[in-house]
């Protein structure tokens, strides 16, 4: 059996891809992809990954999981979509660093289902846009109840990514930037999935239908019908010029207004993601998603 985590991370997601999956539940259920609802294994999975510690759960433990979370006998592949399985986003950044837990929970994960495949798939969000946005997700939150004592500079990316590869050196894990996410939506619907890039799959102008207005999306949609992109790369260039044009500001800009950080320091946080992005995607271990 295949198992994929979707990891998140926080704010980048909003549960659009579950959803999007489970427009498909019949296809995808037909091929033996089983997608459970979010609330049935939220709560249950970290909390018995939390139990294992860090042993390979038992064969009465992985049935009790199946049980939860699945109405059929088997599958053939199990997704499962959250952004709280790595942590609480209040414990996003701690006084131990940037989601410093992350390599324990992927490998608390794979102990899940020890003899199953497991994949992960994480996006991945410039610190300077994802604090502001986590102080908006915590109830009560205030900027030290994110940040605490840490450095702004301090959250990089690339230095999580090296210690999950270092906790689990076999994992299969699929990185991408959430700001490239509307140009490959589509193409990270289907890797989840497990199905290759030309299975039909609703939900593919999901995201799109979120950030561009209705007048772009109509005219998007009709200028793919009249002119059938031949590869990945033409559909990405009518997005993008459609997204250009028609997207929604209030949607895709992300206000960053917290104590002491200046214009100057934004630009630093944003050339230091730039820097990650860049070093993980040379990472012979990571499968890095780019436009």
């Amino acid at each position: 059996m295949q198992i994929a985590y979707h990891l998140g991370a926080h704010c980048t997601d909003e549960d659009r891809l579950v959803r999007a999956l489970l427009k498909n539940r019949g296809t995808l259920g037909a091929a033996g992809i089983v997608v459970p609802s979010p609330r049935s294994y939220r709560q249950i999975l970290p909390r018995v990954a939390k139990s294992l510690r860090g042993a390979p759960a038992g064969a009465e433990t992985q049935q009790v999981i199946l049980d939860a979370v699945m109405e059929a006998d088997e599958a053939e592949r199990l997704v499962f979509s959250h952004d709280c399985l790595l942590c609480y986003p209040v414990n996003a950044i701690t006084k131990q660093g940037f989601y410093a837990t992350a390599p324990q929970r992927v490998a608390a994960y794979c102990n899940l289902f020890p003899d199953a495949q497991s994949e992960f798939f994480l996006a991945l969000r410039n610190p300077a846009t994802l604090v502001p946005t986590l102080i908006e997700r915590v109830n009560e939150g205030s900027y030290d109840t994110i940040m605490g004592d840490q450095s702004p500079i301090a959250l990089r990316w690339a230095p999580v990514i090296r210690r999950i590869v270092a906790a689990v050196p076999d994992i299969a894990l699929t990185v991408w930037c959430n700001e490239d996410t509307p140009l490959l939506w589509p193409e990270i619907l289907r890797a989840v999935a497990g199905l290759g890039p030309e299975a039909a799959l609703e939900g593919d102008f999901d995201l799109l239908a979120a950030i561009m207005t209705e007048e772009g999306l109509v005219k998007l949609k009709a200028y793919l019908e009249t002119h059938p992109p031949a590869s990945v790369e033409q559909r990405r260039r009518a997005t993008t010029a459609h997204l250009e044009k028609y997207a929604r500001p209030e949607e895709i800009e992300v206000e960053v207004d917290l104590p002491g950080w200046s214009a100057e320091l934004v630009a630093a946080l944003t050339a230091a993601y730039e820097e990650d992005c860049a070093e993980i995607a040379d990472m012979a271990e990571i499968t890095f998603l780019a436009p």
